[in-house]
């Protein structure tokens, strides 16, 4: 007999979900504004190139605290929209980004809708008979008591079988 697949539970699957939500409500205000062919990920990258000017996709991945390939992506989606564009940078090796004129040109929106973003999150967590900020920093808490690896290892199957090499 086998086992049930273990990836049916998936305690994170609301919070993603309700993420993924939020996100699809910000896309559609920024349709219902007329804003076309920019994505919520898009907005604080554009609004940190319109602060900081023209900057690596390495710099700009720091900024945005994302991979340099998910930026490297990003930028590439932004370019294709019109919203950047991109030369070569101080070595052979990098890329500098800049906002273009119709990337300047939505920044006052995306910089309104990020205000507007966080009071309504402010809103919410007031809401909640439990702060989110505090339930986030309380999971911070623990995990530097326990690290999450040292907790799923010792949740772990001792007879589960070790990874092997093809």
């Amino acid at each position: 007999m086998t086992s049930p697949d273990p990836t049916e539970l998936n305690a994170l699957a609301p919070l993603r979900s309700l993420l993924q939500a939020m996100d699809d409500d910000i896309a559609r205000l920024y349709a219902d504004s007329g804003v076309e062919g920019v994505r919520p990920r898009f907005s604080k990258a554009l609004i940190r190139l319109h602060r900081r000017g023209a900057i690596t996709v390495r710099d700009l991945a720091g900024e945005v605290e994302v991979t340099h390939s998910a930026m490297s992506q990003t930028v590439t989606a932004m370019r294709t929209a019109g919203l950047v564009v991109s030369a070569p940078g101080p070595d052979a090796r990098t890329r500098l980004v800049e906002l273009t004129e119709r990337g300047r040109a939505l920044v006052p929106f995306l910089e309104a809708e990020w205000a507007a973003t966080e009071a309504v999150w402010d809103e919410l967590d007031a809401e909640v008979p439990y702060s989110l900020r505090r339930v986030v920093a309380d999971l911070e808490a623990a995990l530097e008591r326990r690290p999450f690896r040292d907790r799923i290892r010792a949740r772990m199957d001792p007879d589960a079988p070790p990874p092997t090499a093809p």
